[in-house]
């Protein structure tokens, strides 16, 4: 019997990297576990036969698709909300609709995610969303779209705390530094830039950001909620 036994989780964006490793640890754990994917098909089917896990293709860029999914979940446990995108470059130069995808994304779905777990979640729910070091620090140029929509959620976050709180629903924004993924490999032509930044110069495991995630959803963590955790090797320190 695991921490998580019987508890009913969903990940949204799960089937690779930080999402993967969150998939793994909850089902490690002992939860139901469901997780959306979008353009990974093969990964997060693989992911699901390989832990007992269930995949459903949702697209975060749909806000009524991403409402749908959460509210067929029924009473959730525990909400994660991982999927994210970036844009990297020249702000001058980078397409309007693109940009505009990126907020339906990255700051959209994880509010409407977030109210729509709220309305059935039991007294006790989690939700956690997945941040980014980049909404405190910014030390390079072309991911201003990015940077603030890290941003975004610490405000949501605080908001929404005041909101849940009367029924002990916590949310909190996990933000991580440069973690080892396809997206940002920790052999990667930016590591030693990146590096150079960080107190603890490598890049971390997808496996630490889930287990800050499953503390924060676990019951060590109900008086903690509207805040941000920063994973970062100290990034931003």
């Amino acid at each position: 019997m695991g921490a998580f036994a019987g508890k009913s989780v969903l990940v949204l964006g799960g089937s690779r990297g930080i999402g993967a490793a969150i998939v793994r640890r909850f089902v490690a754990d002992g939860a139901i576990v469901t997780f959306t994917y979008s353009g990974s098909r093969d990964a997060a089917h693989a992911l699901a036969a390989e832990t007992g896990s269930t995949a459903v293709e949702t697209d975060s860029a749909d806000r009524d698709a991403v409402i749908a999914r959460v509210k067929d979940s029924g009473a959730l446990d525990v909400l994660v909300v991982n999927a994210g995108i970036g844009i990297f470059g020249d702000a001058l130069a980078q397409d309007s609709d693109a940009i505009d995808r990126l907020f339906r994304i990255n700051i959209h779905a994880p509010y409407h995610a977030s109210v729509e777990a709220a309305r059935q979640m039991p007294h006790g729910g989690r939700i956690i969303v997945i941040g980014s070091v980049n909404g405190d620090r910014m030390p390079v140029p072309g991911m201003s779209s990015y940077a603030l929509s890290k941003s975004a959620l610490q405000g949501m976050a605080r908001g929404l705390a005041r909101d849940f709180g009367s029924r002990g629903i916590t949310i909190n924004v996990v933000q991580p530094g440069p973690i080892d993924t396809d997206a940002n490999p920790a052999d990667g032509p930016m590591k030693d830039l990146l590096h150079g930044f960080m107190a603890i110069k490598r890049h971390g495991r997808p496996e630490e950001v889930a287990g800050m995630v499953a503390w924060l959803a676990g019951p060590e963590a109900g008086f903690v909620t509207g805040a941000m955790h920063t994973i970062d090797g100290g990034f931003g320190a």
